[in-house]
């Protein structure tokens, strides 16, 4: 970790490899040229078998192949969107992109029409790629129907049709020059509040950023990563694409989250690394628990869009021998802030969310003049770096909201920063709960609540309340092997652990959680879920 020592909540960039200069293209033909026979690709079919699989030589002239394709028909900067799940084409088709200089816009394959007509109209998207089919999605069927709404998407394309899909090209077509400071994705944010915005992301800040996670997690060329983390998340074509590419990692490729099929591949593949947020960690650990598989090939795992429990990291520690290295950032900061280091103590992996990555600024500013806070002080967590996005597309008023006239990327999380450079997170500043005239942060309570041993995961919002204002209601789901908790006995633990004013006042049992597709908890929905009686309150809260 580094060594510091801080005055305020301010930490300035720290060293770290340098910076590349490069654009994805030119990593991607450099890996060509230097690991050429060496794994890149390995398919994960829908039923769970192995299907096809590609050498760094064949991704690279595969993918070069489709960008001279694309060349012939878009200029440079073109906006293409993709609808689809996890499929090898959806990755040849970023390297194309990236080797055309071509900005990919991502959809999420479960969105239906108004969705995805939002997204095609905010972007100028000009033309869809799509399969024709998720999970009982009719993609194909609202992709023709958001054509016909659209003026200006000019072409559809099915990426299961090969010679649709890789079109044809002379070889002398020349790829137009591309720039490590030029557009490479638009990625739509979880809109967990809101219309989602579209983060416009270079070729820089998305190869360095997701270079250097696998840097600090340790992640080489002899490493398989196993990516099932939804590509059309920057957790999935940006850490888990960028970040093999830059280590010259083998990476399969898993259509879906499934525990079972992605246990069985990391027992027959040996997979070494993989990034989950902490509810499929738990998913993974209870079904390996339960099949006895053999997973200690495992080393590098990277979580991240909530907190890890101190009962999940040692339960991993026992089973896999490894420790969990939590991330922290957000879409706009391509996607990755700070980072915890594999040597950190349980205490700081389990309460913090590590120290910022090299190059990268850290600050936590006061919401009301934006002046940086004293130390330990909770405030709102702004980043700054080469990482940070571009803007957002064709939204002057939420760039002018987001980023100040100092480069600050104000991230509308609340948090704190300690002398050694070390990050805690809070909350949302709109989840931050107001009891009594005093702002309690529901990340701590839950923080403190999930230490319970018999709790997997909680989340924690307030109600209204005519005398206090708010009060705090705890939604928690228990795992497999507990029985039901009563009211009395989760209120006694938690007057033990923290104080009355934060021990909530009502108390939800859950199966299963409203979740955006990056794998976090949607709070707006629980508090929706109690207006629309889906969720009653107890009535001695």
């Amino acid at each position: 970790m580094y060594s510091l020592d801080l005055a305020q909540s301010y930490c300035p960039a720290q060293p770290g490899p340098a910076l590349l200069r490069s654009t994805i293209g030119e990593v991607l033909e450099q890996a060509a040229k230097d690991s050429t026979d060496k794994a890149a690709l390995t398919e994960v079919c829908l039923d769970g078998s192995i299907g096809r699989r590609w050498t760094y030589g064949e991704l690279y002239e595969a993918s070069l192949r489709l960008a001279r394709a694309l060349a012939t028909k878009y200029p440079k900067e073109t906006r293409i969107a993709v609808y689809a799940h996890n499929i090898p084409e959806w990755v040849f088709l970023e390297y194309a992109a990236a080797l055309a200089g071509l900005t990919l816009v991502t959809i999420n394959p479960s969105f239906q029409r108004s969705e995805v007509n939002y997204i095609v109209q905010q972007s100028d998207s000009v033309v869809l790629y799509y399969v024709p089919e998720f999970r009982g999605n009719p993609i194909g069927e609202i992709a023709h129907q958001v054509m016909a709404e659209n003026s200006g998407l000019k072409e559809l394309v099915n990426m299961l049709e090969p010679e649709v899909f890789w079109g044809s090209a002379e070889k002398e077509v020349a790829l137009p020059s591309v720039y490590p400071d030029d557009p490479f994705q638009i990625q739509y944010t979880s809109g967990t509040t809101g219309s989602p915005k579209g983060a416009k992301l270079s070729h820089h800040s998305l190869l360095n950023t997701n270079r250097l996670i696998f840097d600090r997690a340790e992640i080489g060329d002899r490493d398989v990563y196993f990516n099932f983390m939804p590509l059309f998340h920057t957790g999935g074509s940006g850490q888990g694409v960028l970040g093999p590419l830059s280590a010259r990692a083998s990476m399969i490729l898993g259509p879906i989250f499934d525990p079972s099929t992605i246990n069985n591949i990391i027992e027959k593949e040996h997979v070494s690394s993989l990034a989950a947020v902490p509810a499929m960690l738990l998913a993974l650990l209870e079904e390996a628990q339960s099949t006895r598989r053999n997973l200690q090939s495992l080393k590098n795992l990277i979580s991240g869009g909530a907190m890890v429990s101190p009962t999940l990291m040692t339960q991993v520690e026992q089973q896999w021998g490894c420790r969990i290295q939590i991330v922290y950032g957000q879409t706009e900061f391509s996607p990755v802030a700070t980072m915890a280091w594999k040597d950190d103590c349980i205490q700081d992996q389990t309460t913090t969310v590590g120290q910022p990555l090299p190059h990268v600024e850290v600050s936590v500013r006061n919401p009301s003049d934006n002046a940086v806070l004293p130390l330990n002080t909770v405030g709102e967590v702004c980043m700054r770096g080469y990482s940070r996005m571009l803007e957002y597309n064709n939204n002057a008023t939420a760039n002018a909201e987001t980023i100040d006239e100092d480069g600050w990327l104000h991230s509308g999380d609340l948090g704190s920063l300690d002398s050694r450079g070390f990050l805690k997170i809070s909350g949302r500043i709109k989840e931050m709960i107001i009891r009594g005239g005093e702002n309690l942060f529901p990340v701590e309570i839950e923080n403190a609540l999930v230490t319970h041993p018999a709790i997997a995961e909680v989340a924690v919002i307030g109600v209204p309340d005519e005398k206090w204002g708010e009060l705090v209601c705890c939604f928690y789901r228990l795992d497999d092997e507990s029985k039901e908790l009563n009211d009395d006995a989760l209120r006694d633990y938690s007057r033990e652990i923290l104080s009355p004013q934060k021990t909530p006042s009502y108390w939800i049992s859950v199966d299963e959680w409203p979740m955006t597709a990056s794998g976090k908890i949607q709070k707006f929905k629980l508090k929706e879920g109690i207006d629309a009686g889906i969720y009653r309150l107890p009535t001695n809260g």
